[in-house]
């Protein structure tokens, strides 16, 4: 599979995203839509949005955004501020870097071998978090 680019992630996504927090043993989910727009020869911008329902409480509406650039067969991703957040390899199935967040640590993985059909899978530990995050996205 040639890596994806950033025309193929242009568009609309359907999200859905199960998350299983350990440290407070409860399940949450979110349900929404992933925007991605061109920033031109600056990468993409990634907007999401959904309705979060952890455990047994009202859904909230939740919302988060990121800068992707493409760059040597990667991309980088940014919190919209400008902060480095992580990197991944757009193709196949394989590990995207770190993530430290104080003594937090966010690792992902990426798998693309069902394009266009694709997931992100976020594993975070530290003395503050324990939970392990699926989101599948679908073309809309």
């Amino acid at each position: 599979m040639r890596p994806l680019s950033a025309s193929d992630f242009l568009g609309t996504w359907i999200i859905s995203r199960e998350i299983e927090d350990r440290r407070l043993k409860q399940m949450g989910e979110l349900s929404g839509k992933a925007e991605l727009t061109s920033r031109g020869d600056a990468g993409l911008e990634y907007h999401e949005a959904g309705e979060l329902r952890i455990g047994e409480s009202a859904p909230v509406e939740a919302s988060r955004g990121y800068r992707w650039a493409f760059e040597g067969g990667q991309v980088a991703v940014a919190f919209t501020d400008g902060r480095a957040f992580h990197a991944f390899t757009p193709a196949g199935h394989g590990k995207g870097t770190d993530h430290p967040c104080g003594s937090d640590l966010y690792r992902v993985e990426y798998d693309f071998t069902g394009w266009p059909e694709w997931r992100a899978i976020w594993t975070v530990k530290g003395p503050r978090k324990d939970y392990t995050s699926v989101t599948v996205y679908t073309r809309a």
